[in-house]
């Protein structure tokens, strides 16, 4: 049996040539940003790359692939232009993924910058409720990132993300895509296998672990309840090996996929690196 382990790919000279180099480094899964991250506007994706991409996702033997939106989305900022934009966006990568045929997309849940969390998180709820409404062609799901909480981060607590999910009129089409480094940097400690047990406890108890549909697999470099977000190769940082071992270990996630973003290393080389460490540590 296949694992569920791969990385974030990059897209330049064409979506598919994303899935090339997935199968190249030994993924099983991928994620990839559909569109440069620096621009609120992505270049439309064509009828013919869609056909392109998705045949080569069907030759690929990939068990699944994933969107990340791009980071300057904010759906929680208050009425203006960021807000206008951030929708604009979101819509076109909605999409763009039902075009693709991706079914699902990663997202963080924005920041409430001079408001209170509780506005922000309003914010949220009442942006997906108008973009599920707008683009009826997206039949997947959102996944709502596990976040530090560095600034004004939403997302650091399991409780924030129930409520955007509890809160919205599609509370269905929600999941949340549980980064190791994020949580961590927040204050779950998931390196010893009290702590892993107690989190993953407090996940199911709050969110439902029916909901967790996505890794991300990232060492930080920062220690436990840190609140500051930076990824680390795989046992190098604060994490240790420990946490991948559990859930790789896990059979209630022996399906979902987990991804690498950590750093790529110079020549591209260090996702197979990761990706060899975290297989010898599947029992």
């Amino acid at each position: 049996m296949s694992d569920y382990l791969g990385a974030h790919m990059s897209i330049a000279g064409g979506m598919h040539l994303a899935i090339q180099r997935a199968v190249a480094a030994g993924c099983n899964v991928m994620q990839v940003f559909t569109r440069n991250t620096n621009q609120w506007k992505g270049k439309a994706v064509t009828d013919a790359a869609a056909v392109v991409f998705r045949e080569a996702f069907a030759a690929s033997g990939l068990h699944e692939v994933i969107s990340h939106d791009i980071y300057l989305i904010n759906l929680a900022a208050p009425p203006g232009d960021i807000r206008d934009k951030s929708l604009m966006a979101f819509r076109d990568e909605l999409e763009t993924c039902a075009r693709l045929g991706i079914p699902k997309i990663v997202m963080h849940p924005g920041s409430h910058l001079t408001d209170t969390p509780e506005v922000g998180l309003e914010r949220v709820i009442t942006a997906f409720d108008q973009l599920f409404a707008e683009v009826p062609q997206f039949t997947g799901r959102v996944l709502l990132e596990t976040t530090a909480g560095q600034g004004t981060n939403l997302g650091r607590t399991f409780e924030e993300l129930q409520v955007i999910i509890s809160g919205s009129r599609f509370s269905d089409r929600f999941g949340i895509c549980f980064d190791t480094c994020h949580t961590f940097a927040a204050g779950y400690n998931t390196a010893t296998i009290e702590g892993y047990n107690d989190t993953m406890a407090q996940f199911d108890a709050i969110i439902g672990l029916n909901r967790l549909e996505c890794f991300h697999f990232n060492d930080s470099k920062k220690g436990l309840g840190s609140r500051v977000d930076r990824h680390e190769h795989i046992g190098k940082g604060e994490l240790g090996l420990n946490p991948f071992r559990f859930i790789l270990n896990d059979p209630r996630f022996a399906a979902v996929p987990k991804i690498l973003e950590t750093p790529k290393g110079d020549n591209e080389d260090m996702d197979a690196v990761n990706l060899a460490v975290l297989r010898g540590l599947i029992g």
